[in-house]
């Protein structure tokens, strides 16, 4: 294992098309529920302990060898907006693209084949950490660290927020984001004997709602 590997892999530059979505920051932002950096912490830890908590589970426990097929299964039951399936499969294919030109694998080679369409997002990041070298703890970090990242960097875009305020807020939330990535991975491990029903399905409503309205604007800067 190469820790390496991880650099690249969490890096915002790699072509994964992570950079086209807001994590439900644009739909939230106009809503009047995000104003600035202290209401972008309240929305970042409540997707980090929902939304970022069932991804680095599922990511971690692909890393781990359970069945991508019952992974992806188990994705979509803890995904009810068919907007926010919609974004996680395209965000799957396109990290799936990127990943087989960078860590050629059979494996990865055979999930594409089964998912055409894309599998969800988290799922196809395990994966992509196993073919990297990566563990179970990696996978999870990239996970959570992804699910406010994302929110912090689209609101900068759109509200013209300070650069260095929205870093603040990730680096205020660092110590959750290592709580959160070690239940995860706990889970995870649960997982391979246990089955998939005992990952985490914790639920954030509000975004689910808030996926659905924002998949029906007409003019909208990012996907989702």
């Amino acid at each position: 294992m190469t820790r390496a590997a991880l650099l690249v892999l969490a890096d915002g530059r790699f072509p994964a098309g992570g950079h086209a979505h807001s994590g439900g920051a644009e739909e939230a932002v106009k809503a009047g529920r995000i104003t600035g950096a202290a209401s972008l912490e309240a929305f970042c830890r409540g997707r980090l302990h929902t939304a970022g908590l069932v991804s680095a589970a599922l990511a971690g426990a692909a890393v781990l060898g359970v069945d991508p097929v019952e992974l992806d299964a188990a994705a979509d039951a803890r995904t009810p907006s068919p907007a926010l399936r919609v974004a996680a499969r395209k965000l799957g294919r396109q990290l799936m693209r990127a990943a087989r030109a960078t860590w050629p694998s059979v494996e990865l080679d055979a999930v594409a084949r089964e998912f055409p369409k894309g599998a969800h997002q988290p799922v196809v990041l395990g994966l992509v950490a196993r073919a990297a070298g990566l563990g179970p703890e990696d996978a999870a970090y990239c996970a959570v660290y992804e699910s406010v990242s994302g929110p912090a960097s689209a609101t900068v875009r759109l509200l013209s927020l300070d650069p260095f305020d929205a870093t603040a807020v990730l680096a205020r939330l660092a110590p959750e984001l290592d709580r959160i990535a070690d239940r995860a991975v706990e889970s995870a491990r649960r997982a391979v004997d246990d089955g998939v029903d005992v990952l985490p399905s914790a639920s954030a409503p509000l975004l689910e709602i808030g996926a659905e309205a924002h998949a029906a604007w007409a003019v909208r800067l990012f996907a989702s």
